[in-house]
């Protein structure tokens, strides 16, 4: 019901076409954790990877490659449990851009999307 935004569509095909797989945990209690977080439906994360040779092969580094999904202009916040001591846009060969540094708040990295906008996100580890 309603435009596909509302409905979920989105959400639906990833759920569809990349299936959670069950894995059995090593403690009955392990806490829930989740390495990354978007704070809008709008926004999807697409790609977590090991940076490559564009960020000069950092092992401390990876990259995260978002889009916006529902043709809309919105402000994401991209969160995360890892410790992130630096993050910069970079181009799609995986280079840091110019004017491309941005600061790592408490509620995470703050990010503008336009309608169909792909970001890819370099992020340093703290050792």
């Amino acid at each position: 019901a309603g435009s596909f935004q509302e409905a979920g569509v989105i959400q639906q095909a990833y759920n569809l076409n990349f299936p959670l797989h069950v894995v059995p945990a090593s403690c009955a209690q392990c806490p829930a954790w989740s390495a990354f977080s978007v704070s809008s439906p709008a926004i999807v994360l697409e790609t977590v990877k090991q940076a490559g040779a564009g960020a000069e092969d950092r092992p401390e580094a990876v990259v995260v490659r978002l889009y916006e999904a529902h043709g809309s202009t919105v402000t994401a916040w991209l969160q995360t449990s890892l410790p992130v001591k630096e993050a910069m846009l970079c181009d799609l060969l995986e280079r840091p851009v110019a004017q491309g540094h941005l600061p790592v708040e408490q509620r995470g990295l703050r990010l503008s999307f336009t309608p169909f906008r792909v970001l890819s996100v370099l992020l340093v580890w703290s050792h």
